[in-house]
């Protein structure tokens, strides 16, 4: 059974980070318990980076990121109706598909466009360097909230081909329908603010919340690096 850790003080609460950083902070006090343990924290990249710079500090653990996307949907690139991972691995959201009335041409399409963002962002955030040895490590997946979750769910299962001994997914902010669709795929939740209801936005977590670029991203890396914790 999933372990959930959450703040009970923050539930269906919003705007309660003053930003990313701010709940980094939070979170990697909720992860204490792992500062001494045979760890790998992985971060998503974008808004994954800042919330996990402040776990690698607060834990005193290097970072890395692992590159993983939505499938955006053709006519609306804040939504997807998929995620694509850092090795190849494809996640279809066979509902949305049917509901859009999405074709293979535009399936395919969407698939190409996400697969050629990911090679770039591996290339500028990794450097073209392979992800390290997961296998009987002890791994933290890291993203700045979980909408659907389906992204994470993707990321998830790429890691658990590489034989880990356990998942561990730590979020600032979900809901609490993500919440229960990982729940079979991981062995432990780290939540902060856990929110119901029809409509969900990671956002709404946040006081301040913007898009990072890719130099706001390779910057934070950048720091990470002089502090050895990369």
């Amino acid at each position: 059974m999933t372990k959930i850790v959450e703040e009970p003080d923050y539930r269906e609460k919003t705007f309660i980070f003053h930003d990313r950083f701010h709940a980094g902070r939070l979170l990697g006090k909720k992860l204490q318990k792992y500062s001494k343990e045979n760890i790998v924290l992985l971060i998503v990249p974008a808004g994954g980076v800042p919330v996990g710079y402040e776990i690698s500090k607060e834990l005193a653990v290097s970072m890395d990121v692992i590159i993983v996307r939505k499938i955006q949907i053709p006519w609306n690139t804040e939504a997807g109706f998929g995620a694509l991972t850092w090795d190849g691995d494809i996640l279809l959201n066979e509902l949305i598909i049917k509901h859009l009335g999405l074709t293979g041409k535009m399936i395919e399409e969407s698939i190409s466009k996400t697969w050629r963002i990911i090679q770039e962002r591996s290339r500028s955030f990794r450097g073209g360097k392979p992800i390290p040895n997961l296998t009987g490590k002890i791994i933290v997946l890291v993203d700045d909230g979980l909408a659907s979750g389906f992204t994470m769910l993707a990321a998830a299962r790429s890691v658990r081909k590489k034989k880990p001994e356990r998942i561990v997914v730590a979020v600032p902010t979900a809901s609490i329908s993500a919440i229960r669709l990982l729940t079979t795929e991981v062995e432990e939740i780290v939540c902060l603010n856990i929110r119901s209801g029809s409509i969900f936005a990671v956002a709404d977590a946040y006081k301040n919340w913007y898009d990072l670029t890719d130099t706001d991203v390779i910057n934070i890396l950048e720091k990470a690096e002089k502090f050895g914790s990369r």
